[in-house]
């Protein structure tokens, strides 16, 4: 995940926004049909991001099933979903921006190279798409028409939009396992895969002193504004763009 950004100061605001979004997508990845196991969750600033959700494979992986893609898709709009049913429409911010490239890139890959929608059928589209990395995005001819062009980008505004609907359907059907996740995340600001399961059996994670969370302890999440939660040394970091995933 990368090392905390300790001085990388955070309001109270964004700190339960950050919680309640990354307990979005832990929520629905508990709840779809496949998925890999949850290892951690976090609000403690990590590189660029506010706050993650670590999935790690029980294997090597080297093909993926539809069912697994549209389970992905539904995770990966959990965090967005999960703002406005807590925070409301008019509140939501830029933090799924991450989760949305992601989502939009796997979608479009399922409909135009892994043949996964019924209306462009087992074809593959846009072949030359890699070319743009070599450089060649100026003589690359248009191997779509426009109206499949039209055709892809419905079929991928469809998937995304059928995940978007689901995830809402999850986290509001479990609403208090999601609720309880999110304050979770606030008290303890990381949990391991087990203890999300302990705290979603109502048992409280057991943490010595030397463990990564405060249990009663100061936050490590530095607050603006708070002399308490100051960082000890070092300089502060650059903006802190809003992309927890």
């Amino acid at each position: 995940m990368g090392a905390e950004r300790r001085s990388s100061a955070m309001t109270e605001a964004e700190k339960k926004l950050t919680a309640y979004h990354e307990a979005g997508h832990a929520i629905t990845a508990l709840n779809v049909p496949v998925a890999d196991p949850l290892h951690k969750a976090t609000i403690i600033p990590r590189g660029r991001a506010l706050g993650m959700v670590m999935q790690l494979p029980e294997g090597d992986r080297y093909s993926m099933s539809y069912k697994w893609m549209v389970s992905r898709l539904i995770i990966m709009m959990g965090g967005r979903v999960a703002e406005e049913l807590t925070f409301g429409k008019e509140n939501i911010t830029s933090g799924a921006s991450s989760d949305i490239e992601q989502a939009t890139k796997l979608a479009r890959a399922m409909v135009t190279q892994w043949g996964f929608s019924d209306v462009l059928g087992q074809v593959a589209y846009g072949e030359n798409q890699q070319e743009v990395f070599l450089g060649h995005s100026v003589s690359q001819t248009k191997n779509v028409s426009e109206s499949t062009a039209q055709k892809i980008d419905t079929e991928v505004r469809r998937l995304i939009d059928e995940a978007y609907t689901e995830a809402r359907r999850i986290l509001t059907e479990k609403h208090d396992d999601f609720v309880t996740m999110a304050e979770g995340l606030l008290e303890y600001e990381t949990l391991s895969g087990d203890e999300i399961k302990a705290l979603l059996r109502g048992e409280k994670p057991a943490r010595d002193m030397g463990d990564e969370g405060p249990s009663g302890r100061s936050s490590a999440v530095p607050s603006a504004g708070a002399k308490k939660d100051a960082p000890k040394g070092g300089e502060p970091e650059g903006g802190l763009e809003p992309q927890p995933h």
